[in-house]
């Protein structure tokens, strides 16, 4: 399945909507403006609530949550003893692992369990300068997850990029 971003800097407030490969709206992702903390939802074409996406407050480093109606769905972080800059851990509820890694601000990364492909993020397959496709390989994936968590590294990797 392959899902279409225009791409924006996201910042909070801004609202995007993500295609499918046929041109149909599937997600939107509405930021939410005048809060404490980062946040954003993934709301479906009906305006359903699907993912929510926010800042942890009290973290010795930038972490972003991820939840589905109240409950728990993954943490993200960038990884802590990284040679690579743009590596980051994706911590599951149940304990699994995920591993992010790539040029995020260029939007050509890989989401991974364990060596196995989850999604491809790129800018390669596309010819409109300000898009990016999030390719998910595995058909027994959660799609919402995946773009979640694309949402969330490019958030970490903008605001981290902001502060140096």
């Amino acid at each position: 399945m392959r899902f279409l971003v225009r791409d924006r800097i996201l910042g909070i407030g801004d609202d995007y909507w993500i295609e499918d490969e046929h041109g149909r709206k599937v997600f939107l992702v509405d930021g939410k403006a005048m809060r404490l903390r980062d946040t954003f939802e993934l709301k479906d074409a009906h305006g359903r609530v699907l993912i929510d996406i926010h800042q942890k407050m009290f973290a010795l480093r930038d972490t972003m949550v991820i939840e589905r109606d109240g409950e728990g769905l993954a943490r993200i972080r960038r990884k802590r003893l990284s040679l690579l800059r743009n590596h980051y851990r994706v911590t599951l509820a149940d304990g699994t692992e995920l591993d992010v890694s790539g040029k995020v601000l260029d939007r050509e990364f890989v989401v991974e369990y364990e060596g196995e492909l989850l999604a491809v993020i790129s800018r390669r397959w596309l010819h409109l300068r300000e898009t990016y496709g999030v390719d998910v390989v595995r058909e027994d994936s959660d799609p919402a997850l995946l773009i979640a968590v694309s949402v969330c590294v490019i958030h970490l990797a903008e605001k981290e990029r902001a502060e140096d």
